[in-house]
């Protein structure tokens, strides 16, 4: 999790922060302030580099699309290429929202292919993906091998006799190093790349990162009204999930553990009037009242891991999944890649959502077989549990749907229910993994 943030003056430019303690004036504080700036900028540009790469596929997908226009596959080929320019933006936008600002995106483009090419939002994701797949590659080109650069010349007179007497000295391709001096004088050169990386990277990050952040929001003439509405929707939904969980935790407490507890109460009560007058009985009452007791503490153990299952801090996401899927009554495979952890709230909404569904697939698919499918990417966890069963999920049928969809919403994730009548029966959750 990032906490105490400044921003720079260049990466304010493209939106991004940099970690770091935004109080020291001394040398120190300024170098140590300078080197996470450049590490940080040297991560977008590096993060960056992956979707420009992908940006110029698109571009040529494009290119070649317009080019066989006259011979009619064009056509096809530009429908493709639409959609991939469009899941492209999406990425990015999540790639920008992580080092800043959320980039608010417009609303979705028309699917015809003639509606596309007129939309502004196509038109605007266009220019950026011309931008970001020329200008943003270079960039992140530069992030990639200024780094690897300054390393390899840095540390060149540490193995330069184990070269060819004829092989290049320099990162830049050319002199040849025949004398301990020839080679310290390379390491200049890498202490050169240093300063580049120190000096002009945070500018550079903030430079690739401004098409996107540009061009990908929402136009200057779109009503945020309808943003606005969708984060006060989804604030009512978390606090409604937050309700609807006390009551059922009150619940639990009221009917089972109360209950239990007046239990042991009562039988201690008559086993102490009763012990002078009927040991034997007052001990069988005893015997009662400690089964009481040891009912009454598995239900507050129930309860206490229902509000959070200490199996997700023992096992993690991927553990927790797989004894889920152990319990259930479907045989059920797991396949999760998490690698690193999300935040607690977002893995508790996840096994719960995963154990809500397979608790519904036992109940009312009538299936064989189910799955589940967990993946880490980008900032974001999806989740995806699908069953062989006879389908026809309706949420108005108190099909638990309702309260896996609340839970999903407070944390302004999605969740889409495919389920025809004959199945399969498709759930895909799409979460903000947090930090």
């Amino acid at each position: 999790m990032r906490t105490d943030s400044t921003t720079t003056p260049d990466a304010a430019a493209g939106g991004d922060t940099v970690p770091g303690n935004t109080t020291g004036t001394g040398p120190k504080d300024i170098a140590v302030r300078t080197a996470l700036a450049a590490f940080v900028a040297l991560e977008q540009l590096v993060g960056g580099l992956g979707t420009a790469v992908l940006a110029l596929g698109v571009l040529l997908w494009l290119v070649l699309s317009a080019v066989t226009v006259p011979i009619g596959v064009g056509l096809l080929l530009a429908i493709g290429a639409l959609r991939a320019l469009h899941r492209l933006a999406r990425r990015e936008r999540e790639r920008l929202g992580r080092w800043g600002p959320e980039v608010v995106a417009p609303d979705p483009p028309p699917a015809g292919l003639r509606a596309a090419l007129s939309d502004p939002t196509t038109r605007r994701e266009l220019r950026w993906l011309a931008r970001h797949g020329t200008l943003g590659l270079l960039l992140g080109l530069a992030g990639l091998l200024l780094p690897i650069s300054a390393v390899r010349d840095v540390t060149f007179p540490l193995w330069w006799r184990l070269l060819p007497s004829d092989a290049t000295s320099t990162s830049l391709g050319f002199g040849v190093a025949h004398s301990w001096t020839a080679a310290a004088s390379v390491s200049l050169l890498g202490v050169a790349w240093a300063a580049v990386i120190l000096g002009l990277t945070p500018g550079m990050a903030g430079l690739q990162a401004r098409p996107g952040r540009s061009l990908l929001a929402v136009g200057p003439d779109t009503d945020l009204s309808l943003r606005v509405a969708e984060l006060t929707a989804t604030r009512a939904a978390a606090l409604d999930a937050h309700a609807t969980e006390l009551r059922r935790i009150e619940r639990s407490l009221h009917d089972g553990t109360q209950n239990r507890i007046v239990t042991v109460t009562v039988l201690l009560g008559a086993a102490r009037r009763m012990v002078a007058r009927d040991p034997s009985g007052a001990e069988e009452l005893l015997e009662r009242a400690q089964s009481a007791a040891e009912q009454a503490l598995a239900e507050l153990r129930t309860v206490s891991r229902s509000i959070l299952p200490p199996v997700l801090a023992d096992r993690g996401l991927a553990g927790a999944l797989s004894g889920l899927a152990a319990n259930c009554a479907v045989p059920c495979r797991t396949d999760v890649e998490a690698p690193q952890r999300c935040a607690a709230s977002v893995e508790a909404t996840a096994y719960f959502v995963v154990a809500e569904a397979l608790t519904n697939i036992a109940k009312h698919s009538g299936a064989a077989s189910a799955a589940v499918t967990v993946r880490a990417r980008g900032g974001r966890l999806f989740l995806r549990i699908e069953d062989d069963g006879r389908g026809g999920a309706d949420e108005d049928e108190g099909s638990g749907l309702t309260g896996i969809r609340r839970r999903v919403a407070a944390h302004d994730g999605t969740l889409t229910v495919a389920s025809p009548p004959g199945g399969p029966t498709v759930l895909e959750v799409d979460l903000p993994a947090g930090s």
